[in-house]
């Protein structure tokens, strides 16, 4: 049997790559802008950085699982980069968080609740490492336009550009969220659940394991609906305030 390894150079080389970004970010791109806004631009910066590539490694980690129980297989060793990338990630805009939103405790729970996930599954459970990029996919193909429509919303009220852009993006942003974060993550988890629940796991992926899962998932896709439902309800109210003008 093949003796998992614990420990790799990638987890702090990525680490340390989204910190000096994150650095760059904030001391270089973004050294003309307030302190209000700054260090938010800044996590943007790191998202986009992480959600890409991320997307990317996801597709080619899923063409490349062929085993025959997917949910439950060993952790291949291009998933566990996977992982790590995102792991590293995540701690950095925690960090950052901490730091300078330590109010943010949804977004700091989010955090934990994420790395826990992963940190699980690379380091402890070494299996099942499939259903996690999966859900790591259908999250990061929205940061993307995510962090460019919230860029945009931090200057829309100095300039009228960034206004435009945010306006153009509401809508399609919240319909994309909403396809893949409300609608093909929750078939997903729903299809994960039931592989679970079915036993036929075994022994691969401990209870404990995939339930804390499950819980963390299911919370995460709740959250992510009523944000995305929260903020249609807004662009709805404003479209008609416009119109009404």
């Amino acid at each position: 049997m093949e003796t998992p390894v614990l420990f790799t150079p990638t987890l702090p080389t990525f680490f340390t790559m989204f910190l000096l970004i994150y650095l760059f970010a904030r001391f270089v791109l973004f050294r003309s802008w307030g302190p209000k806004h700054r260090p938010e631009a800044s996590s943007c910066v790191i998202s986009l950085a992480h959600s890409t590539p991320a997307v990317f490694m996801a597709i080619h980690a899923l063409i490349h699982s062929q085993t025959t129980s997917i949910f439950a297989s060993h952790n291949t060793a291009f998933e566990n980069t996977v992982l790590e990338y995102s792991i590293a990630y995540f701690l950095v805009d925690l960090l950052h968080y901490l730091l300078f939103f330590p109010s943010e405790v949804l977004f700091i729970l989010h955090h934990l609740a994420t790395l826990y996930v992963f940190l699980t599954c690379r380091y402890v459970v070494h299996h099942g490492a499939y259903a996690i990029i999966v859900l790591l996919f259908l999250a990061e193909i929205t940061s993307g336009c995510q962090n460019v429509w919230t860029l945009a919303s931090f200057q829309r009220d100095d300039s009228a550009s960034a206004a435009k852009l945010y306006d153009f993006l509401s809508p399609r942003f919240y319909a994309f969220y909403t396809v893949f974060r409300g609608v093909l993550g929750p078939l997903f988890m729903f299809k994960m659940g039931l592989f679970y629940a079915s036993g036929v796991a075994g022994e691969e992926v401990p209870t404990w394991a995939w339930v804390s899962w499950m819980v963390v998932i299911v919370i995460a896709i709740c959250v992510s609906i009523l944000w995305v439902l929260s903020h249609w309800k807004d662009w709805y109210r404003d479209k008609v305030q416009k119109k009404e003008r």
